[in-house]
């Protein structure tokens, strides 16, 4: 796909990989609509990359808002060619002492808000003749377990399941579903597990190029599954 004048959406864009993704994306002559529920750091970020980024203070986790936001923003003659499922929430504990709470958050961010907006966008693609991108951003913890991270595994766990039956479902409607999952990255999210983010963690900007790149590719060329690590992932002495 050439990026050029193409249509993106990015949802948990105000920061981290999302705010990176939505500045590679930009640079390569992509409009991205920036989704995420930090109106100020939207803000911030479109002063940044200019007009073509538009920032959308949403909270994906409410489908009649979400579906609201698609029906007024798009139609058949104005269809995203990319869809970025970035937003995650992500907290971590014992399984016993996790407040239900935080459960439902990430149930609600990382699983039901992908398939409201996944649901809402995928109609429309169906429609186009041009092939259209669909990226899920999973993890390593969909793949494989970590102590005292059991319910955001599972929720990633879910994330590659669902990467996987969509692209199965939507391939011969020209569009491509990838499930992209990055080891640690070199930003705050895993903090409140007692990670802190150090030097020889993924960077944000590395990864978005990773991704332009799988959007770049041929056609007929699907990268239905891509896992990125460090090579050294531990922190570096001082």
């Amino acid at each position: 796909m050439k990026l050029d004048e193409k249509i993106a959406i990015v949802t948990g864009a105000s920061s981290g990989l999302g705010a990176a993704i939505s500045e590679a994306l930009v640079q390569n002559g992509t409009q991205v609509y920036g989704l995420a529920r930090n109106t100020q750091a939207l803000s911030s970020l479109q002063q940044k990359l200019g007009a073509q980024f538009i920032p959308v203070s949403l909270d994906i986790s409410d489908f009649e808002t979400v579906k609201s936001w698609v029906n007024q923003t798009f139609s058949e003659n104005k269809t995203p060619d990319i869809l970025i499922n970035n937003a995650g929430a992500g907290s971590f504990g014992k399984i016993d002492e996790m407040p239900s709470e935080e459960w439902h958050a990430m149930i609600n961010t990382n699983l039901n808000g992908m398939y409201y907006i996944t649901s809402q966008i995928a109609g429309l693609m169906k429609k186009k003749k041009e092939v259209s991108h669909i990226i899920n951003i999973g993890s390593i913890l969909g793949s494989m377990g970590r102590a005292e991270s059991a319910a955001y595994c599972a929720t990633k766990y879910g994330v590659q399941g669902f990467s996987d039956a969509l692209f199965k479902e939507l391939r011969f409607y020209n569009i491509k579903v990838t499930c992209f999952n990055p080891g640690s990255i070199a930003t705050h999210f895993f903090e409140s597990s007692g990670i802190a983010a150090h030097s020889n963690m993924l960077h944000p900007q590395d990864l978005a190029n990773t991704l332009v790149h799988i959007l770049q590719t041929p056609d007929n060329m699907l990268i239905s599954d891509m896992t990125i690590r460090p090579l050294n992932p531990k922190t570096p002495e001082n």
